[in-house]
């Protein structure tokens, strides 16, 4: 599916840059490839905010939520945990999976890596799906 199909977000707010695998009400997977000419990126920081990472996590929750009849919204995180930094160069490989949806809430839980190490995970990530 193609990201602006689902996301109502454009550049520079994209912060995904492949959708590589989903199941509705199950799992998502995509990346992010941090450039070297990304807005956020400079001589003094050379890192991904850890915030933006987190950001990129709560846009692939809408491909493991997608609906036809409405879009997703960020309502709460809890259990963050920063263990790394993504520098230019970096590929971030991006996981969500759904726990529990309720009363048009959803429940999901993330992680995001550089290879085999770990970046930053997110115990809790809820979305609400609004109907339109």
């Amino acid at each position: 599916m193609h990201i602006p199909d689902v996301l109502p977000h454009r550049y520079p707010f994209v912060m995904i840059d492949e959708v590589s695998g989903y199941e509705t009400s199950g799992w998502a997977r995509g990346y992010k490839m941090v450039g070297r000419n990304e807005w956020y990126i400079s001589d003094t920081q050379p890192y991904m905010p850890s915030t933006l990472i987190v950001e990129a996590l709560a846009q692939l929750m809408a491909f493991a939520t997608i609906d036809e009849a409405g879009i997703s919204f960020l309502t709460t995180l809890k259990g963050v945990r920063v263990h790394s930094q993504a520098a230019a160069g970096d590929r971030i490989d991006l996981y969500v999976e759904v726990i529990r949806r309720r009363k048009g809430y959803v429940l999901g839980k993330g992680t995001a890596s550089v290879g085999e190490r770990i970046v930053l995970e997110a115990d809790e990530i809820v979305s609400y799906d609004l109907k339109r």
